[in-house]
């Protein structure tokens, strides 16, 4: 086995053992001084062990569904959908390793949204993908929740949508930036 099938497979045994909340396997993968950021919060986690008993002590019922994990070398991105209490969260682990253990693993997180009436008719689903429910319709200011019309192009086969205008500065910058 060469040495980018065996951190995947370690990798995969680190989220099998987080899926079955066996903190001590999934503290495997990390090295002793190794560091954990969530940039969406700010926090560090310095230390295999400070990263296991913040992940011990979670109170939330969760589970791991992985998506993908693709990498080489040292730097590995692992893609899943993480259950907190039956509620998703996307959740991307970039883990750097060396020595054959995480020195540093980045994971952001992000809620599942609804499809923004603007693009709706541009894209198709996913492979795998359901919609999200109850997510509504991300709505640019000032315009009315149905979005812009989308229309036939010139050219057979293609769409075209208007780009919506960029509100006045102040006005309806969450609903701009909810666009996403």
């Amino acid at each position: 086995m060469d040495a980018d099938s065996r951190t995947r497979a370690v990798i995969e045994e680190h989220w099998r053992a987080s899926e079955r909340g066996d903190t001590d396997a999934e503290r495997a993968i990390y090295a002793k001084d190794a560091i954990l950021d969530y940039p969406q919060s700010g926090e560090r986690f310095q230390g295999r062990a400070a990263i296991s008993a913040q992940r011990g002590a979670h109170p939330a019922d969760r589970t791991f569904t992985v998506q993908r994990i693709t990498g080489h070398g040292s730097l590995w991105v692992s893609e899943c959908l993480i259950t907190y209490d039956g509620v998703p969260s996307h959740s991307v682990s970039i883990m750097e390793f060396a020595d054959d253990r995480v020195v540093h693993e980045t994971q952001y997180f992000a809620d599942p949204f609804g499809v923004p009436a603007w693009r709706a008719a541009l894209a198709e689903p996913m492979p795998g993908a359901s919609p999200v429910p109850d997510a509504g319709v991300w709505q640019i200011a000032d315009r009315p929740a149905s979005g812009p019309s989308i229309t036939a192009s010139s050219r057979p086969g293609e769409l075209s949508c208007p780009r919506p205008q960029r509100p006045p500065a102040g006005r309806g910058e969450r609903s701009w930036r909810g666009g996403r």
